[in-house]
């Protein structure tokens, strides 16, 4: 149960030119890592990951937008190469929201596609609010609006229930050793699903190796893991919980364990301008389970 690999060898996927190269950004407090290609001429399109994933995780969409635009996937504060503070207060969205601001600045932009899955998404979701001259087009991935996600746990006995893992993630250092057990078996379960693959085959388990490097030791998943803490602890301050009046796509995997797909419908009473995509066979991890898909509709969506 508590036997683990010891990797020491970095997977050649981290290093593939194919997705572009490796830089940092030196921000106010933080130092975050990221992976760009595409001409600096083109429009910027920032990748946010969401929990427990990485820049990684946007490998198809890094190859299918670098023509159009400058795509620059990060890694979160807390994951990857990015810095890993360890404090609870350190992941406030207010943190994560000054992050991207800086992050866009830093690029030597003034505004971007904003694109975001999980976590991300819920950072995309505020800083479109408040931030819309930032923000030219949003795209949400499998993630409700924040403040729609507290309301319809309260009120939907399902979502409740599917969000047991939240609450237990409160708890200090048991969850860093719970995702350990078993040589990190947890990544085998979320991404390829008992049957060794959730939709396409898009994930495998060669990339799964990817996520059991880079959280390989149990103090890497503290950051990670202090986004729920925060999110369930520290309130969204009412500066920060505008309406999006921006344009915003939410791409929906029905499929997704964590979250009710009602949460998407839900999401309308949070943006003024928000079209709504399901797909019907695709989990959680929608970008990776049908990457042709979802790169069809967020084409789609930016022609428009």
């Amino acid at each position: 149960m508590f036997f683990r690999t010891v990797r020491d060898t970095e997977p050649e996927a981290l290093t593939d030119p194919k997705y572009g190269t490796h830089g940092y950004l030196h921000l106010e407090d933080i130092r975050i890592h990221y992976v760009s290609s595409g001409s600096t001429e083109k429009p910027l399109m920032l990748l946010l990951h969401g929990f427990p994933e990485s820049w990684y995780s946007w490998r198809y969409q890094i190859q299918e937008f670098s023509q159009t635009h400058r795509v620059v996937a990060v890694d979160l504060r807390g994951y990857g190469d990015s810095d890993k503070p360890s404090r609870i207060t350190e992941y406030k969205m207010e943190k994560l929201v000054k992050d991207i601001k800086q992050i866009i600045t830093a690029l030597g932009y003034s505004s971007c596609i904003l694109v975001g899955h999980d976590w991300g998404g819920a950072i995309t979701w505020t800083f479109t609010g408040c931030y819309p001259n930032m923000v030219d087009k949003a795209i949400v991935l499998n993630c409700p609006h924040p403040q729609g996600f507290q309301k319809y746990v309260m009120t939907h006995w399902a979502q409740f229930k599917k969000s047991w893992y939240m609450f237990f993630f409160l708890m200090p250092l048991l969850p860093e050793i719970y995702i350990g057990l078993s040589d990190l078996k947890f990544f085998d379960i979320i991404f390829l699903g008992k049957k060794g693959g959730v939709v396409s085959g898009a994930t495998r388990k060669e990339d799964v190796e990817v996520y059991k490097y880079l959280f390989q030791k149990w103090y890497s998943l503290t950051g990670p893991i202090n986004y729920i803490r925060a999110g369930l602890i520290y309130r969204l301050p009412s500066r920060l919980a505008q309406k999006v009046t921006k344009p915003v796509l939410l791409i929906w995997g029905c499929k997704d364990l964590a979250l009710e797909t009602g949460q998407a419908h839900a999401a309308n009473d949070y943006a003024y301008d928000l079209t709504v995509k399901y797909l019907e066979n695709s989990s959680h991890w929608v970008q990776m389970d049908e990457p042709d898909k979802v790169n069809a509709h967020i084409r789609e969506y930016l022609d428009a």
